[in-house]
């Protein structure tokens, strides 16, 4: 949960190998189901099309990411859209999760740049975009599909809390790594809980971790009341933000300390440790 080591380069492939599953998936499944909404003259094509173009363009005129990040976000902004269109929509949690992130970034910069851990001036790259809502957007290919051909009332709160669980671990994260090095003292390793330097993989604060918990509730609450899903749901989705925070911590420790993985696939699969339990546990 604290701020991380950058990726070495020698585990470039798997940034490059998530932008590869993610992508190529996400424009499918939006190709098929553009297919599906010009035929039936549906508005959410258009709307779809329009919120991701200005959500793109926003994140690259705000500095947030590069051009090729924003393009990947404007992508899945897409995907998650098109599976909850309308008012209640995912990006309504994703937008305040991009608030509470970028603000955490910019807070306290001068010490992290000095601690080496800044992020970089230019913004996030598209392995990094991947890496914390690709997870989100993957959530709501199948099980749309299987809500489209199988509705089931199951499919539709799964497919749900996979998304909010999803976006509440990805605040949750980049809240606890970038405000616990700022106000969280000497990090301690999760595993051993030995002291260490600002900055280890899999390094921990008391503060960090408070203010992570706190960042997954935001969002579950967001998202809960958005989509919507009960109270009993809605700590399910916060229950499951926070399991894969500790995930982060644990896979940065384990894994990545060692070389094995890099810092985008951590992220990745702290998502997805949150979005298939939440999906898993909820309840109809």
């Amino acid at each position: 949960m604290q701020q991380k080591n950058r990726s070495t380069p020698s585990l470039h492939w798997q940034s490059q190998l998530l932008l590869l599953i993610v992508v190529p998936a996400c424009c499918i499944w939006i190709f098929l189901q553009a297919t599906r909404e010009w035929a039936l003259h549906d508005p959410v094509l258009l709307q779809m099309a329009g919120i991701s173009i200005a959500f793109g363009l926003i994140v690259w005129l705000a500095r947030a990411a590069t051009g090729y990040a924003a393009a990947t976000g404007a992508i899945l902004t897409a995907c998650l859209y098109l599976r909850t269109p309308g008012w209640r929509t995912a990006l309504i949690p994703l937008i305040v999760m991009l608030v509470l992130t970028l603000t955490a970034t910019r807070i306290g910069r001068s010490r992290k740049e000095k601690l080496g851990t800044a992020e970089e001036k230019h913004g996030r790259k598209a392995s990094q975009v991947v890496a914390n809502l690709g997870i989100a957007a993957l959530a709501s290919l199948p099980l749309t599909a299987a809500q489209l051909f199988t509705p089931s009332a199951r499919t539709e709160a799964a497919s749900l809390a996979a998304i909010a669980a999803a976006l509440a671990e990805a605040a949750a994260d980049t809240l606890s790594s970038e405000l616990g090095q700022v106000f969280g003292g000497q990090p301690r390793l999760l595993t051993t809980l030995k002291v260490v330097p600002a900055g280890t993989d899999g390094g921990i604060t008391l503060a960090g971790t408070a203010i992570g918990c706190i960042g997954a509730a935001i969002i579950a609450v967001v998202a809960a009341a958005i989509f919507p899903l009960d109270p009993r749901n809605g700590a399910v989705v916060f229950f499951c933000a926070v399991l894969g925070l500790f995930a982060d911590s644990f896979l940065g420790a384990v894994f990545e300390r060692r070389g094995w993985l890099n810092n985008d696939t951590v992220n990745f699969l702290s998502t997805l440790v949150a979005a298939a339990s939440a999906g898993w546990l909820v309840k109809v």
